[in-house]
């Protein structure tokens, strides 16, 4: 009997090692990147790439990135035992010169469900890059032409955020790549994140303006790329009011209604 019990227990510990084993396992070739020194405007991108070593298919759940700058993609179909996926890592350096270190965490159903990835290196700005490239690469790079420098939204209500819609062209031999905002009042910001525009194409960017002091106000804003004749700069120009009805109404009230 006591052989019998012994058999049992040894055959259910096996059972419950071979279920614990039965799961998709995602072996990295790596999971630290370092870019080294990254000049300042470029999309640095690296692919983390990966191999289900395991029983199972890997489906990957999430991918977070530990700050707005890098944008993750990955693998969204399941990734069969023998099969490889990628986790695509992509850190936006424009207007952010020095250096940088992020992860960007994989959560799965893998026998590891969480796996932290590592991308590193050092930004250098403009006039940095600028002073190592020779003349014809300087012809060779981005060059971000405005169609216009200001938008008046003329009278706007305090708390409102009017759109301002901008032609960016691409001038120059390669991607133009569009980087962070920055003005004085900290209230402009892109409707959606622009994407790479192509050499001698154009493409629509949207400025959302959220400027809640009252007056006549003109804030210059800053668009940082990776065109290396320096960053972008334009004017957004509004009469901000309390309550725009009401100034409305004020205004009818002193004009005569004739009868009718």
């Amino acid at each position: 009997m006591k052989n019998f019990v012994s058999l049992f227990l040894a055959l259910c510990f096996s059972l419950a090692q071979l279920g614990a084993r039965a799961q998709g396992t995602m072996t990295f070739e790596k999971d630290l990147h370092d870019f080294g020194s990254v000049a300042e405007g470029t999309m640095a991108t690296y692919e983390f790439k990966f191999k289900n070593t395991g029983t199972q298919p890997i489906i990957i759940a999430n991918v977070q990135a530990s700050c707005g700058c890098t944008t993750p993609d990955w693998t969204k179909t399941p990734v069969l035992p023998g099969k490889s996926g990628i986790i695509k890592a992509m850190y936006s350096s424009a207007g952010r010169p020095g250096v940088f270190n992020k992860t960007v965490t994989v959560t799965s159903n893998a026998s590891t469900p969480s796996t932290v990835l590592t991308i590193k290196g050092s930004v250098l700005n403009k006039d940095e890059v600028k002073a190592t490239l020779t003349p014809a690469q300087l012809a060779q790079s981005p060059r971000l032409v405005l169609d216009r420098t200001a938008h008046d939204f003329g009278k706007m209500e305090a708390g409102q955020q009017p759109t301002a819609r901008f032609t960016v062209k691409n001038g120059g031999k390669q991607d133009l790549v569009l980087g962070m905002l920055s003005s004085a009042c900290n209230c402009v910001g892109y409707k959606a994140t622009p994407t790479p525009i192509k050499p001698g194409q154009s493409s629509t960017v949207e400025l959302i303006y959220g400027q809640r002091q009252l007056g006549k106000m003109a804030d210059v804003v800053t668009i940082s790329s990776n065109d290396m004749s320096g960053d972008t700069k334009l004017t957004l120009k509004a009469n901000v009011v309390r309550d725009l009805n009401a100034a409305s109404m004020v205004k009818e009230s002193g004009v005569a209604v004739p009868f009718k």
